[in-house]
């Protein structure tokens, strides 16, 4: 697995050194490891991990490296740690916040964490709607990524709450995203933000494109945003 994805990320632009490597590969066998007794991912084979989880991961250095003022970061939905976890490693630097409401995938994090020895990351077991209206989250970070989570109008009212005014949101999306796009254009203008790249990209041995949506905060959120946990879910903003 470390090969192919060294060669992978290699191919795609991104250079790891072996601390890196060796970081990726144990998050790899540590989930794997916890998959046969907890469903922590669908994905189970190694390889499949290297591209689809780990490398997907990775390619959200294309927008980090665009903006070199991000010091802190927010990861919204985690999972078992895609992409937050990933870019971390990647990208030590950085402070990180990985919001996870499932416990036991939170936990699993947290494990990783202590195993890694990560400095400067914070892991919440709590849903995105209440951490956006936390003092020390709200509108405190400049980049917020969510990979795999909901559908655009749902996804912009969890994470852009937490997004810094000038900041970034960032989403990964599959090939067919303009028409969640398109609904989401309510939720943009409420919330504070706007369109500001779409960056396509796809992963080796896949045959579905990939894109990285990545979003401009320009105004504050109104403060009854997030709505209570579930609202978004429920009713998400969208005209009529």
């Amino acid at each position: 697995m470390r090969e192919l994805l060294q060669r992978a990320a290699e191919r795609a632009g991104f250079t790891l050194g072996q601390p890196q490597l060796d970081a990726l590969q144990q998050l790899a066998d540590g989930l794997i490891a916890l998959n046969q007794h907890v469903n922590l991912t669908a994905i189970t084979a190694s390889d499949e991990i290297a591209i689809k989880h780990l490398l997907d991961s990775l390619y959200c250095l294309r927008v980090i490296e665009q903006l070199p003022s991000i010091q802190r970061l927010a990861d919204v939905g985690s999972g078992a740690g895609f992409p937050g976890l990933v870019i971390k490693i990647a990208r030590p630097q950085l402070d990180v916040t990985l919001i996870e409401a499932t416990s036991k995938k939170a936990d699993f994090i947290r494990q990783m964490v202590s195993e890694l020895q990560l400095e400067a990351t914070t892991v919440l077991a709590q849903r995105a709607e209440e951490s956006g209206r936390q003092l020390g989250m709200r509108e405190s970070f400049e980049l917020v990524t969510a990979r795999a989570v909901a559908r655009l109008p749902i996804l912009a009212e969890l994470c852009l709450p937490l997004v810094s005014v000038g900041g970034h949101w960032l989403a990964q999306k599959g090939a067919d995203y303009t028409d969640e796009l398109s609904d989401a254009a309510h939720a943009l203008d409420v919330l504070g933000a706007e369109l500001s790249e779409v960056i396509p990209y796809q992963l080796p041995r896949t045959a579905t494109p990939r894109n990285l949506l990545v979003f401009r905060k320009v105004r504050p959120t109104p403060p009854q945003y997030p709505r209570r946990p579930g609202m978004p879910a429920k009713r998400p903003l969208q005209a009529g």
